[in-house]
């Protein structure tokens, strides 16, 4: 096969846009869509064919993206683009579908003739523009060579994790890796919202721990952006996160755990969310500690 490849992406939100950005880059052909057309407009001034329907962008696609906000989403947009999937097509799902949706993915992949690759990625809004993302992939090593151009173009590094993406091992090792990012997030807003509180300065605590082992830069980064009032455009939105804290707390209970700070974590979002906060940067979730009626100046 060759390198250079005619790439279905569907869903053309902040990762998306960037992905499909990075494979025109790389000069593959791009065939895009998005429910909101308007999001992947901008993406035919860089050469890529914007399609109105998802049956018009898997047209002659070797390989079909979908990075949507949930694996429910994922199946809807696929079962639309049915008509025009090529059998023997691959299908990398990129989107954080959760465990339980892995089955119906993979039974319409089957049912369809697609190569299912089960393939997350780590990283935000800078990452995806700059071509570094970290996929995580499960799927046949013999269908491979059909997809490794489209990690090579999207991220820096593809950790495999598996030879069957029914298997759903790489979407695992990413609600394992979102546990960790959300605990960190909602940590950072509670610790900036407690100095608010108690009159106490923020760079006392920065330089307080700095250099030791409690110092982060995760910490610092996500703390400037509510300091400085830079919660848009969004490296990860909150509305994104709080519906990856709950498949994290599903995934738990399904195998017998009580994952008690991911579930605070996902209640502090989902009220950041009702609050107006929910395209903004999980950052945000830090206003979820005060009242809206008192909404601090970060």
């Amino acid at each position: 096969m060759t390198d250079k490849l005619t790439v279905s992406v569907l869903g053309t939100g902040i990762m998306g846009a960037a992905m499909a950005r990075n494979l025109l880059r790389a000069g593959h052909t791009v065939r895009a869509w998005n429910r909101t057309r308007a999001k992947a407009e901008p993406l035919a001034a860089d050469g890529a064919h914007v399609a109105g329907t998802p049956a018009e962008a898997v047209e002659g696609a070797d390989v079909v993206l979908t990075m949507l906000h949930d694996g429910a989403a994922a199946l809807d947009v696929m079962r639309e683009a049915a008509p025009a999937l090529r059998s023997g097509a691959a299908w990398v799902q990129s989107t954080t579908a959760g465990i339980e949706a892995i089955d119906d993915l993979t039974a319409f992949a089957r049912e369809h003739g697609l190569v299912f690759f089960d393939a997350p990625v780590l990283g935000t809004r800078q990452p995806a523009e700059a071509g570094q993302l970290l996929v995580l992939a499960a799927g046949p090593s013999e269908h491979r060579a059909a997809v490794i151009p489209v990690f090579d173009a999207v991220g820096a590094r593809t950790v495999w994790t598996g030879e069957d993406g029914a298997a759903g091992s790489a979407t695992r090792l990413k609600l394992v890796a979102n546990s960790w990012v959300i605990a960190a997030t909602a940590a950072a807003g509670e610790v900036l919202a407690l100095a608010q509180a108690l009159g106490v300065d923020p760079q006392s605590f920065f330089d307080a721990i700095g250099g030791g082992p409690l110092d982060m830069g995760y910490l610092r980064a996500k703390s400037a952006l509510i300091l400085d009032d830079r919660l848009s455009p969004a490296q990860f939105a909150v509305g994104t996160a709080a519906k990856d804290a709950r498949l994290i707390v599903q995934a738990g209970e399904r195998n017998g755990l009580r994952l008690d700070v991911a579930a605070a974590s996902a209640e502090r979002l989902e009220r950041a969310a009702a609050q107006g906060h929910a395209d903004e940067d999980m950052a945000a979730a830090y206003f979820a500690s005060f009242d809206p009626a008192d909404r601090p100046s970060a």
